[in-house]
């Protein structure tokens, strides 16, 4: 049960809410799947007081995977936290063939719903995406999220594309298009669907407009950072929750130092109570000693290292 924080859909069997970190997938130094360090990552947040984790998300960096390699970390989280939390996990792909495939996969390795992206690379009009949920939603038996992120996939859901998706019977959305008054739209439009924030520069407005939980980045390295945004919110102190909105706020930027999304890995690194989870698999890359050094001072200076 919630406090003040908005209440999940009642489509949505899971109740998805609070803090659902889009947990990391590790690797060896050879880029080879670790799938001890990716469960024991999910471990950390979950201990961190996360209310459900997100494997296969884009800091999980899914589409560098294989279709076995994706299985494989579903397995590793499940096994790992799958009795104490929900496991969402990610299964999209360029193709509704794949996309099922792998939405099949994740419900065998144990998953408790699953995240479906939009597809990427070609454009995708209204019935082409209607189309895309309906055959991903026939395929499996356990709540379907849309993952909403038009940044990256170049495809931008309509309002009537998500009405026409809620008719379907999908659960709910993670909307990470960083559009407000979109989703509010979509809030108001369907409020038996669970909606999640997913920018870190809108968690608090997010919980404002009806989202119910928040799917985090830096929660992945200060999962109890974000679950004290939360937790104030559905308390009711406003004034507290913007204070560590502003403080989330702080910690992306340093987090976004150096090479796209190198920011995440390299900070649990420097964590000594926190998984290493080693390198981002290429073609992402690295941070050089230098910003790993300057993130290392920014992290020192908010006192959280």
């Amino acid at each position: 049960m919630t406090g003040e924080a908005p209440t999940p859909g009642e489509a949505d069997p899971l109740s998805l809410g609070g803090v659902v970190p889009p947990t990391v997938t590790a690797f060896h130094d050879d880029e080879s799947l670790d799938a001890e360090t990716t469960a024991a990552h999910a471990r950390f947040v979950v201990d961190g007081g996360a209310s459900g984790v997100f494997p296969l998300g884009t800091n999980g960096e899914f589409p560098l995977l294989s279709t076995a390699e994706r299985e494989t970390v579903v397995e590793a989280v499940v096994d790992e936290v799958g009795d104490e939390v929900p496991v969402i996990a990610g299964v999209g792909a360029e193709s509704t063939r794949e996309t099922v495939a792998n939405a099949e996969a994740a419900v065998d390795a144990g998953g408790d719903g699953i995240v479906v992206v939009t597809p990427y690379y070609f454009p995708l009009d209204h019935d082409g995406a209607v189309q895309h949920y309906e055959r991903v939603i026939d395929a499996v038996d356990v709540p379907v999220y849309v993952y909403h992120i038009p940044s990256k996939t170049g495809n931008a859901l309509s309002l009537d594309t998500v009405d026409a998706l809620a008719a379907l019977g999908i659960a709910g959305i993670k909307d990470s298009s960083k559009d407000v008054p979109w989703l509010g739209q979509a809030i108001d439009a369907h409020p038996e669907l669970t909606f999640l924030a997913g920018s870190d520069s809108l968690l608090f407005t997010g919980l404002q407009v009806g989202c119910t939980g928040m799917v985090s980045a830096v929660a992945n390295v200060y999962p109890d950072l974000v679950c004290a945004l939360y937790e104030a919110y559905d308390d009711g102190d406003r004034d507290r929750a913007r204070e560590l909105q502003s403080r989330v706020y702080d910690v992306r930027d340093a987090l976004k130092r150096g090479p796209y999304m190198a920011g995440v890995k390299t900070a649990l690194g420097l964590r000594d109570d926190a998984p290493d989870c080693g390198p981002l698999r290429s073609p992402l890359r690295r941070m050089a000693d230098e910003d790993r050094d300057a993130l290392a001072a920014d992290l020192r200076d908010l006192d959280l290292l």
